[in-house]
């Protein structure tokens, strides 16, 4: 029964060094996303919906005065 505490105690040990570990990590900005922001301008800022999007209106050359 003794060993259980010794195990216990000991993985608490284990486990508050990598806690601490994480939290070192996090200050130094360990995981900081420096890739995204320089490969974000090659991608469209919104996505259009085809439904949306007007035709062009075609003039016939009727409509087109000749001055």
């Amino acid at each position: 029964m003794s060993v259980i505490y010794l195990l216990i105690s000991i993985s608490l040990i284990i486990a508050l060094l990598f806690l601490y570990a994480f939290f070192k990590a996090v200050k130094n900005g360990q995981f900081d996303d420096d890739y995204t922001p320089s490969v974000r301008v090659l991608f469209d800022d919104s996505v259009t919906d085809s439904k949306t999007e007007t035709s062009p209106t075609v003039v016939s050359p009727k409509t087109i005065q000749n001055d």
